[in-house]
């Protein structure tokens, strides 16, 4: 397999001993006299994978937003590798290693895969070069190596190269979830934010899309951290090492896979009665109120 590798940004988090990869800590949100979320914490280790899970309206979105930097808390802190990134804006966390996705894929018409990446890839690498190459065609140069490696890794590593040279506006929704990641990843970010990556998707495509998710954090050349907002329950508890659960706006219950399905307040606040689980403890793929 080629690796998917490139050199770590200049601007990059250096990792404090023991220090989470992201953490919020104590955050509050107020949308006027709604309290969306009542100091909320949670935290990401460096290479691990962490689910955000609660019925509609428990406010994952907007803890992930506040996470990315889109979004200022009224209170409570934020966290990268240990440095208070409370005040920085969304565009200052992505040059220190946050990258994320967002529930609605947003696609150029006409562009293929590759071109998606390459796009991704200069952006944040070459900026200066993405606006020659868009407004002056006379200024087009071979692409630099380090590129084609990093695109082709990518490619490679999210089961891409296939449909290299599709149009992703005639691809089928998982693959164009695919892309978005590929897009999230070119930049070659510590920390990812996925958005309900599974939303839309059938059993499948959700299992394909899982294994993807975590060969993508097994293989990856240095640790990559991932939070990952979902409604599907089921696939949040086989992917994830860390699950938080959210009710309400208040954090209700915090641990790993098994801990979460045992969870008597999980149980009756997220999934309705302690009867809605299966008969070996799993608990159900949708996630809404009773």
């Amino acid at each position: 397999m080629t690796t998917a590798t490139t050199a770590a940004p200049a601007s990059g988090g250096t990792p404090a001993n023991d220090a989470p990869a992201l953490a919020a800590l104590g955050v509050t949100v107020r949308f006027g006299g709604l309290l969306a979320l009542s100091d909320v914490s949670l935290e990401v280790a460096p290479g691990r994978i962490a689910g955000l899970v609660g019925p509609n309206g428990a406010g994952k979105s907007t803890l992930l937003a506040v996470l990315s930097g889109l979004l200022r808390s009224n209170a409570g802190h934020v966290e990268l590798f240990g440095e208070d990134v409370t005040k920085a804006s969304a565009r200052r966390r992505a040059q220190r290693g946050v990258a994320r996705t967002f529930q609605q894929p947003e696609i150029f018409q006409g562009l293929t895969v590759r071109e998606h990446l390459v796009l991704a890839y200069r952006a944040r690498t070459d900026p200066a070069r993405l606006w020659r190459d868009m407004l002056d065609p006379r200024s087009l140069l071979p692409p630099p190596p380090e590129e084609n490696e990093r695109v082709d890794g990518l490619l490679e590593l999210l089961r891409l190269t296939r449909v290299a040279k599709a149009p992703v506006a005639a691809l089928p929704l998982g693959v164009v979830r695919l892309v978005e990641v590929g897009r999230a990843l070119a930049g070659d970010p510590q920390v990812l934010l996925l958005d309900e990556p599974l939303s839309g998707l059938d059993m499948h495509a959700s299992e394909k899309l899982c294994e993807v998710f975590r060969q993508i954090v097994d293989e990856n050349h240095r640790p990559l951290s991932v939070i990952i907002v979902e409604h599907d329950v089921a696939a949040v508890l086989s992917l994830s090492d860390t699950v938080f659960v959210l009710d309400f706006g208040e954090r209700i219950a915090a641990g790993t896979p098994e801990e979460i399905r045992r969870d008597a307040a999980v149980q009756a606040a997220y999934l309705g009665d302690t009867e809605s689980t299966t008969g070996d403890g799993t608990a159900p793929t949708a996630g809404t109120r009773p």
